[in-house]
């Protein structure tokens, strides 16, 4: 997978990239990463890529000319027609399925904001996705862009140590993931599940399951309302809410 992101900070990227998961990703050549700095695509002798808004107002604006001028540079070169993705508050919720989605993709163009936003012919005519990591505003898109690309690209094959890895996290199969041990069998008389220790693997994934959706219910309950559940695992909900009610 290619990702061009296109940003004023290009240094930003250098440490996160350069280590850990990533870092090995790129080595292997499973991801290319290529950062540009916008400012490089102005055309003014002082290289100014914003203006103050029209109509008024504080702040300042990301002009259109460089954003749209980088972007077909890269198209120029690529031959590609990638999705080109804004980093906004004002995109839609980045989730894990938007992560399984962007990964089935060659080739991904990032552009992150600055200042009050860009000029809306960018969002109109150039992007093709908006998306935001949360309900809050950063200083820029730089670390909405870098969380992109770290979930989109561990989905890839052979990032990961584990094929099966992805499948099991947080967020995956629509829960968060149930609790995990490891030796020794009893820390500080805090032992660990007997069922984990039992070799019984359908009943080790039966309690997973149910851990999970226990999880989820006492910290994401609102994640339960687009979770594929059985019958049963929702007579199990219902059973966990009216224990909660009882107490």
């Amino acid at each position: 997978m290619r990702i061009d992101v296109l940003t004023l900070f290009p240094e930003m990227f250098q440490a996160p990239f350069s280590a850990s998961i990533r870092q090995r990703a790129l080595s292997r050549g499973l991801v290319q990463l290529c950062i540009h700095n916008f400012r490089d695509f102005a055309t003014d002798k002082h290289h100014v890529v914003d203006d103050t808004p029209y109509g008024g107002g504080a702040g300042m604006v990301l002009k259109p000319e460089p954003l749209f001028d980088a972007v077909e540079n890269i198209l120029s070169a690529t031959g590609d027609e990638p999705p080109v993705i804004i980093l906004t508050p004002q995109g839609r919720l980045f989730r894990q399925e938007t992560a399984v989605s962007l990964s089935a993709y060659p080739h991904l163009i990032l552009i992150c904001g600055h200042y009050e936003g860009f000029d809306e012919r960018v969002r109109r005519h150039l992007a093709t996705d908006e998306l935001s990591i949360g309900d809050y505003v950063l200083s820029g898109g730089e670390l909405a862009a870098m969380v992109v690309v770290d979930a989109v690209t561990r989905l890839l094959p052979g990032v990961l140590g584990s094929e099966a890895s992805p499948l099991e996290e947080s967020h995956s199969v629509g829960l968060l993931e149930y609790p995990q041990y490891t030796r020794p069998a009893v820390f500080r008389d805090w032992p660990v599940p007997e069922v984990l220790l039992s070799g019984n693997h359908a009943q080790i994934a039966r309690w997973r399951r149910e851990e999970a959706i226990r999880r989820t219910l006492e910290r994401r309950p609102e994640l339960l309302e687009r979770a594929t559940l059985t019958a049963a695992e929702k007579r199990f909900v219902a059973s966990l809410r009216q224990t909660d009610l009882a107490c």
